[in-house]
């Protein structure tokens, strides 16, 4: 299993206040990795520092064999990052239709001979978008919402996907939907950062899954290890 990003010894910092201390992690071709923690201990702030919205102070970002540190953030989406972001931020004036297109982009010739992700494999993937297809992002529901900018997302077809906080505020038959969508995503071979408060979803569908604690990797492991270890998510990310 070939190594797609590597995160080595980040840290971070929002002026004066420092975010992020040695934050290290990686993710291989085809895995989903997690990054979990309660609110405010430094996950968002590792997405940001992988799209280049906020600069690292020290240590490397390494994806698809290229540094980005300093590199601008849509030169790293060119490299294949996708991001769906926290509150999913869909375009509330376009069309779901619209939404997709705004910001496709073909595959990139070294993407391992996947299907490229078109308009009609979104359709495929999420129906209920194709029958929305010519409302206003304003009028989705939240679970509809968030399958668009899942398929906004796929549309820049990504080697790499990152979801931060993909089923937050869904009621629970909807958060069934888009674990179910991800894992079939996983399937076709799709490796995914996932950030989500949701242990008992996360742990029959990722691979290893990387704990944060005032932006400090504090554990790491598999998803049969931290099954194992009871007092890891009581001590860390319980409420």
């Amino acid at each position: 299993m070939s190594e797609l990003l590597n995160v080595s010894d980040i840290h971070a910092s929002y002026g004066q206040a420092q975010a992020l201390f040695g934050v290290s992690f990686e993710v291989n071709e085809g895995e989903v990795v997690t990054l979990l923690g309660r609110n405010g201990m430094g996950r968002s702030t590792a997405v940001k520092c992988l799209f280049g919205l906020l600069p690292i102070t020290h240590g490397d970002i390494v994806f698809c064999g290229q540094s980005t540190r300093s590199l601008p953030s849509f030169s790293i989406a060119r490299l294949g990052l996708g991001l769906v972001p926290e509150g999913r931020q869909v375009f509330p004036n376009l069309t779901v239709e619209e939404n997709l297109t705004a910001t496709a982009r073909a595959a990139r010739s070294s993407a391992k001979g996947a299907s490229e992700w078109s308009l009609e494999r979104v359709y495929t993937f999420f129906p209920r978008l194709k029958e929305r297809r010519g409302n206003f992002g304003s009028q989705l529901s939240g679970g509809e919402q968030q399958m668009l900018a899942i398929g906004r997302a796929l549309m820049t077809n990504p080697r790499l996907l990152v979801l931060d906080e993909a089923t937050e505020g869904l009621a629970p038959l909807i958060r069934a939907e888009i674990w179910q969508a991800l894992t079939e995503l996983k399937s076709q071979g799709l490796s995914q950062i996932v950030i989500d408060k949701n242990v008992g979803a996360l742990l029959p569908f990722a691979d290893r899954h990387y704990v944060l604690e005032k932006g400090r990797v504090v554990w790491s492991g598999s998803s049969p290890e931290l099954r194992e270890q009871s007092d890891v998510v009581q001590q860390y990310l319980r409420v």
